[in-house]
């Protein structure tokens, strides 16, 4: 078995794919920028992704690196963040890892780098043109196209890397909510009305496994789509809302994805006058009018990779939310 340095080990999909690799006798060194608690069997490193002495300690002995280092936001605001974390940073764990001996790198980027779309239509696969019209309104998926775009780039016969693209993730142990907020959301039902768009999600679990098969059978310099389920916005909601015994909002949302966000931050500041804030931010908005469905064949065919049933994940998700008491209380 391998000694695999793993970053960003303690958020939703580190901590999935650190428990992963140990479930499968893999020697796995955990680092974190906060450090902290590891599963039983994993070796804890404190340490941040830009620090290249510090990566290239963590990752000695170790012929193998699952990069889940990232930063979630949809705030405009966070662009030189995110740019810093996701691009900077992968650049920096690859080349300090590629020093300290590791000649293998499994990098989580996003479904969202090639997945999204305004045609209801369509259905992405790793080769399709990159949308950059789209992507280039958003920070958080302009910053991973350009940190996945070097990662695969820096590929070589010596030093191979490999793409792992999950859509939205979800399923137990976000503890931070950076993916899960919209379901929470749903449950306490503060979203009022159902947006235009679609989305396609997966087990964080089942992302975690397809990282794990990568190692061995992903195809170096390539990227693979991971993906259970491409639903519409009101089949989303419907979904969630069985699962979690709420009502789903039934009032449609205009389709009008050039004003989405406009017309959401006036209405925000509008309702700030007033001493209340809008339920959903504006981006948000924004990114629910577009359809992010993708196919996850090559993962399936190449990986051997397969997903869950995602009603199980919806499941899990709401079970996970509710036990760990982050859904507000007035919610049924």
């Amino acid at each position: 078995m391998s000694r695999i340095l793993v970053t960003g080990a303690t958020g939703f999909l580190g901590s999935h794919v650190v428990a992963n690799l140990l479930s499968h006798g893999h020697e796995v060194v955990a680092m974190s920028r906060r450090g902290g608690a590891a599963p039983r069997g994993a070796v804890v490193k404190q340490g941040d992704i830009l620090d290249a002495a510090a990566v290239a300690e963590a990752a000695s002995g170790c012929s193998v690196v699952l990069h889940c280092a990232g930063k979630v936001s949809r705030d405009p605001s966070d662009a030189e963040a995110l740019d810093r974390v996701h691009r900077a940073g992968t650049m920096s764990v690859l080349a300090a890892c590629k020093a300290a001996g590791v000649t293998r790198a499994i990098v989580a980027s996003t479904s969202g780098t090639v997945a999204v779309s305004a045609d209801p239509d369509h259905i992405a696969v790793e080769t399709d043109e990159t949308p950059i019209g789209l992507i280039n309104k958003w920070p958080y998926y302009r910053s991973k196209l350009f940190a996945e775009q070097a990662a695969l780039g820096a590929s070589t016969s010596e030093f191979a890397v490999v793409s792992v693209n999950p859509s939205l993730l979800l399923g137990p142990g976000d503890r931070e909510g950076s993916s899960t907020g919209d379901v929470r959301q749903l449950l306490e039902e503060k979203i009022p009305a159902v947006p235009p768009g679609g989305v396609a999600f997966v087990d964080a679990r089942d992302a975690a496994e397809a990282m794990r098969l990568a190692i061995d059978k992903g195809r170096p310099g390539e990227r693979y789509l991971v993906s259970a389920c491409n639903v519409t916005m009101r089949e989303f909601f419907a979904r969630i809302a069985r699962v979690g015994g709420v009502k789903a909002p039934l009032l449609p949302m205009p389709r009008a994805p050039e004003f989405a966000r406009a017309g959401a931050s006036i209405l925000q500041r509008a309702m700030r006058k007033i001493g209340l804030e809008l339920p959903v931010d504006p981006v948000s908005i924004e990114l629910a009018q577009y359809y992010w469905y993708c196919d996850c064949a090559k993962a399936e065919a190449d990986l051997g990779w397969l997903p869950r049933d995602p009603m199980t994940t919806l499941q899990d998700t709401v079970d996970d939310l509710r036990a760990r008491g982050v859904i507000w209380p007035s919610a049924r």
